[in-house]
């Protein structure tokens, strides 16, 4: 069972030693990630230039659980566009945050944007 909910924000600031990144250490063994944002995480290492074998296994090292993005979810992150169109969030943003309020769990991230969001998801900022 998952404890808490975590942006591609978060696990990319572990990823790059960023500050940060002492709080998703603490709980990224609880964690649990949409898939939208895993693929978030994959773009922004090739982005880097990180090869393709090293993306994976970066990854790969990590024991969160990934929830794909299905009917459900993937309605209440269209449905979030309104509350969040001024905020300037991505697909990927509102995924983490329908995936929150789906299991009821924070949500880890790096992003201020969210910081005061009322959509029913309690919003933990890293940094």
């Amino acid at each position: 069972m998952a404890d808490v909910v975590l942006d591609a924000s978060a696990i990319l600031a572990r990823i790059l030693d960023e500050p940060g990144c002492e709080i998703v250490d603490r709980v990224i063994g609880g964690a649990v990630i949409s898939a939208v944002n895993l693929t978030e995480v994959a773009q922004r290492l090739v982005d880097l230039g990180v090869d393709d074998a090293l993306v994976i296994d970066t990854i790969g090292a990590f024991s969160f659980q990934v929830v794909g993005l299905d009917e459900a979810l993937a309605l209440q992150a269209g449905l979030m566009r309104r509350a969040t169109r001024s905020r300037g969030l991505s697909l990927a943003d509102r995924a983490c945050l329908a995936l929150g309020l789906r299991l009821g769990l924070p949500v880890y991230t790096a992003d201020r944007a969210w910081a005061d969001l009322d959509l029913g998801v309690e919003v933990v900022l890293i940094r």
